[in-house]
Order: structure tokens, then C-alpha cells, then sequence
């Protein structure tokens, strides 16, 4: 292995780490000067807190991982997290589900949760029947759904506060709320699905190579449908998680969510093109924005300093990601 090849793996898998370290001692010190208040920057509550902010674009972004490994991506997800939304929190005073009382909470989880599926099994049929990019096509359905949740409830916010289901929303266990919880089991199973099972070694083929791929026998369609139900079910999911405490979607909830969950996910070392990629990369994207949000809002920053400092690392992590792929390919033409 060459110092080109193992400075590329390192930056590719521990660097968001060690980026995560360096935020927590830079804003723990400047904090001590700069910021607003007297409270510590980081303690053991506030990271708890952290995992609870960062579920909602987390469990999307974990998907997210997946179909751009296979070499796609999802524009939707905002929308399908606002639908899905709406149509549990709805679902709450349809009059038999209304006659059900808090036994209708899982059924209104249930319909979330198809509502995401059939609608990655939308984009996923297109994608493969039509061989349309994923990029227009997720970008048409971004549209359309978002549409669709406009046409529900007109512009007026969707409502229904069920008691029962924010109690479980905000259960915890050892100081980790629900959502925090789930997000945590979500890395945990997609993890192993995309390291221990042959559709996660074949989303890895395919992203690298779409034709090798066909040729061993890898039958590509249904693959790519697959992985956008499951991008469509963590976005239903994570409407689950978050609505089921606040009870309110508004039609404009969830816009821009694409774009965090793929700055994310390229922040956490997975190739925009394909082929390469890690959950657990992910998992420290997630964490590194969210920290990185509140760390310049401790020192006093305002929201668009956080977006503009957020959008240079971005740019800076792709720029050496590919200065390091051109000098390794340059090496295995000499």
C-alpha cells in the first residue's frame, strides 16, 4: 500500500473523528471567552442532547448512505418526511381510528411508515423501468410529493396531540430519549446489513462498477428499488420519531433535509459517484454537523456563518477526496 493509498483510507475513515475532537476542544476553549453564556460547551446532558437533535436528519441520512454507495441518490426525503407525517398524525382522527383510542398509535405508525415505503418504491420503479438518472427523478418527486403535502391540508399546519404518544416519544433509557435510541439502532442494523449480508456487498459492486456488476449475475433493478423502499421507510421513520412528540407538521417541515443528509454523508467519506462508503462514517457526518452547529452558536455565530463555515468544509473534504483519488490513479499508471 502506498502513503498516498494509506493517508486515502485514514482520511476516509477516521479523519470525521478526529474532526469531531478538535471541534470539541476548539469550541470547549473559545467557549470560555467568546460565548453567551456560563455553561460548560460540552458535558455528559449535552451530548445526550446532541444524539436527540441529530436523530431526525441521522436515521435519513444513514439511508442516504446506502442509495449513494449504489450510485444514486434521493431528493425526496424531505417531503416523503413531511407526507409521512402528516399522514400519522391524520390518521389520528379518522373516525375508526379515533374509536380505537391510544390502541390506533401503532396502526397511525404503521400507515407512516408505508406511506415512506411506497414512495421509495415509487422512485425505485422509475429509476429502474425507465433508466432515467436517480437525480432527475428524485428531483421531479421532490416536487410532486411536496405537492402532495400541500394538497392534503392546504397550507395549514397538521395537528394532533396525543398524550400517550408523546410519552413515548420521550421515554429514555439511561438519558437517551426515543429518537436517540432509534437512530442508534438504526446505524446499528444498516451497519451490519451493508457489512454482513450480500445485498451490502453488491450495493458496493454496483456502485463501483454498474456493468461488472450485471455481468456477475447481480440483477441491478431490483436492487436499486430495494434500497430507495428502505431510504423511503428511515424517512418515515424519522417523521415517526419526531412527530410523535410534537404533534404538529407544518407543509413546509422537512425542506433542505436532503441536502444536510448528503452533506453528512459525503462529510463521513462516502463517494458521491459510487462504490464506496461507511455507516459509521456517516454516524460521525451527522455528529460533526450538529456539533459544529451548536458549537458557533455557543461562541455567539449566527445561523448563516454556521451554514457558510459548514458549506467550506464540505467543499474542502471534496476537494481532497479527489486531489487523493487523481494522485492514486496516477500511481497505478506509472
Amino acid at each position: 500500500m502506498t502513503r498516498n493509498d494509506r493517508l486515502g483510507t485514514f482520511l476516509k475513515g477516521g479523519a470525521i473523528w478526529g474532526f469531531i475532537v478538535l471541534q470539541l476542544i476548539f469550541f470547549e476553549f473559545a467557549g470560555r471567552y467568546w460565548s453567551l453564556s456560563d455553561t460548560a460547551f460540552m458535558d455528559f446532558d449535552s451530548m445526550l442532547l446532541l444524539l436527540k437533535q441529530s436523530a431526525p436528519i441521522g436515521i435519513i441520512a444513514v439511508g442516504m448512505t446506502v442509495v449513494m454507495i449504489n450510485g444514486n441518490i434521493d431528493l425526496s426525503v424531505g417531503a416523503t418526511y413531511a407526507l409521512a407525517g402528516i399522514v400519522m398524525l391524520d390518521s389520528m382522527s379518522w373516525p375508526f381510528m379515533a374509536a380505537l383510542g391510544d390502541g390506533a398509535i401503532p396502526l397511525a405508525w404503521l400507515f407512516a411508515l408505508l406511506t415512506g415505503c411506497i414512495l421509495g418504491l415509487i422512485n425505485g420503479m422509475i429509476v429502474w423501468k425507465t433508466g432515467v438518472d436517480a437525480f432527475i427523478v428524485t428531483l421531479a418527486a421532490m416536487l410532486g410529493y411536496r405537492g402532495l403535502v400541500f394538497m392534503y391540508n392546504g397550507e395549514q399546519p397538521t395537528y394532533h396531540l396525543n398524550w400517550t404518544m408523546v410519552d413515548i416519544a420521550e421515554s429514555d433509557i439511561l438519558g437517551l430519549e426515543t429518537s436517540a435510541i432509534l437512530f442508534l439502532v438504526v446505524v446499528l442494523i444498516v451497519w451490519l446489513l451493508m457489512t454482513r449480508t450480500v445485498h451490502g456487498r453488491n450495493a458496493y459492486a454496483i456502485g463501483d462498477n454498474r456493468e461488472a456488476a450485471v455481468n456477475a449475475g447481480i440483477r441491478v433493478g431490483p436492487h436499486y428499488v430495494l434500497n430507495f423502499v428502505l431510504i423511503g421507510f428511515l424517512a418515515a421513520l424519522s417523521a415517526v420519531a419526531f412527530y410523535s412528540g410534537s404533534g404538529s407538521v407544518n407543509p413546509n417541515d422537512g425542506m433542505l433535509f436532503e441536502l444536510w443528509a448528503i452533506t453528512a454523508v459525503v462529510l463521513g467519506g462516502t463517494k458521491l459517484t459510487g462504490g464506496r462508503g461507511s455507516i459509521i462514517g456517516t454516524l460521525g457526518g451527522v455528529i460533526a454537523i450538529q456539533l459544529l452547529r451548536r458549537g458557533l452558536n455557543h461562541i455567539g455565530a449566527q445561523t448563516e456563518t454556521v451554514n457558510l463555515v459548514i458549506g467550506v468544509i464540505l467543499i474542502a473534504v471534496l476537494f481532497l477526496d479527489r486531489q487523493l483519488n487523481r494522485k492514486g490513479a496516477q500511481e497505478l499508471r506509472t
